[in-house]
């Protein structure tokens, strides 16, 4: 990834708004879907060129990218295990609990957890939270119904 620090957006037609997102040091700080961009986001970046695919039915899974998860570790390891779900396919709330190191689906804690982790997630898209059927997005919802959608689910 370009390692120059900014804010990056592009309009997706198919999304109906822009993708956002903030970059530094190689890395995603964050992932957003705004009406309108930031008045000092660029339009030019390798990853938007590389959404805008994905976003027209390319499979890409963003494993390569790197996403700056300044979480606390238990919601870090959620996430983590997130981006483990394979493009077009879903997980439940409590399944994602299992994969997640140390998690038990019937321990409330954890599940309380993992559903802070998907509704705060800092990256929505490239930390495929739409890809968990009964959880929350941190995208908005009708973004997360056209990524499920675009992916089949």
């Amino acid at each position: 990834m370009n390692e120059e620090a900014g804010i990056y957006a592009r309009e997706s037609s198919y999304l109906d708004r822009h993708v956002q997102f903030g970059a530094a040091q190689g890395r995603v700080l964050s992932v957003s879907f705004p009406e309108s961009p930031d008045d000092e986001a660029v339009d030019d970046h390798a990853l938007l060129d590389r959404i805008e695919e994905y976003l027209a039915g390319a499979e890409d899974d963003f494993a390569d990218v790197t996403v700056a998860l300044t979480v606390p570790t238990d919601r870090r390891a959620v996430l983590e295990a997130v981006r483990e779900i394979p493009y077009g396919e879903q997980v439940s709330v409590d399944r994602l609990v299992r994969m997640t190191p140390d998690g038990d689906p019937d321990d409330e804690e954890d599940v309380r957890t993992a559903r802070s982790a998907l509704a705060d997630n800092p990256a929505p898209l490239l930390i495929p939270d739409h890809r968990v059927r009964d959880g929350p997005s941190a995208a908005p919802a009708e973004v997360e119904q056209r990524l499920r959608s675009l992916e089949g689910l």
